[in-house]
């Protein structure tokens, strides 16, 4: 990726995903609106991915009460989530739409496709209402993330977004103190 995704609105997209027992169509217009997630995982049926969503899956709720969406996204069919869904304890407790992408066009769009194995990288994009990616975060393929930091990540973006002159400084937590940037900080932090 030779240009930041940071501040670009996400590129149109159709998919289907299995959502609450459902097949769903989503799109771009679908993130918007809200705060959303969209959270790329290499399989179905793999060995890091079901830990990541399912930790995900157990701080969904956390998710809804600031008004995020949460998407995970993988090159699979929205049927192999269906199948994963309704065989793995873990997935099974997942409550928030499942996209499935075997197209590849966004895995694509957000530029994390292992094209030489048709596999999404671990992406985590965050997006405003307005569908601007605000936070991105890419691990390696055996490094799991952590759906808590996610969520504290997510509280920051909202109160920068929603406090216009303040950012939030390091290990930022909602309630800790802002900082507004100014000239009379320079060199004193």
């Amino acid at each position: 990726m030779n240009t930041s995704l940071i501040n670009s609105e996400i590129l149109p997209f159709k998919a289907t995903a299995f959502h609450n027992g459902q097949f769903v169509e989503v799109s771009e217009t679908t993130l918007k609106g809200k705060w959303s997630v969209v959270f790329f995982y290499p399989a179905d049926f793999t060995f890091v991915c079901p830990t990541e969503l399912g930790d995900m899956a157990d701080l969904y709720p956390e998710f809804q009460k600031l008004g995020v969406e949460v998407y995970a996204v993988s090159t699979d069919t929205h049927f192999t989530h269906k199948a994963w869904h309704d065989t793995s304890e873990t997935i099974g407790k997942i409550k928030y739409p499942m996209i499935g992408d075997p197209t590849g066009t966004i895995t694509r769009n957000f530029g994390v496709m292992i094209e030489e194995a048709g596999l999404a990288e671990r992406g985590t994009f965050v997006m405003d209402p307005q569908g601007r990616i605000q936070i991105i975060e890419i691990n390696a393929g055996g490094i799991g993330r952590d759906a808590a930091e996610l969520l504290r990540k997510i509280k920051a973006a909202q109160y920068v977004a929603s406090h216009p002159g303040e950012v939030c400084p390091a290990k930022w937590k909602e309630g800790d103190k802002t900082l507004a940037p100014s000239l009379d900080l320079v060199g004193k932090i």
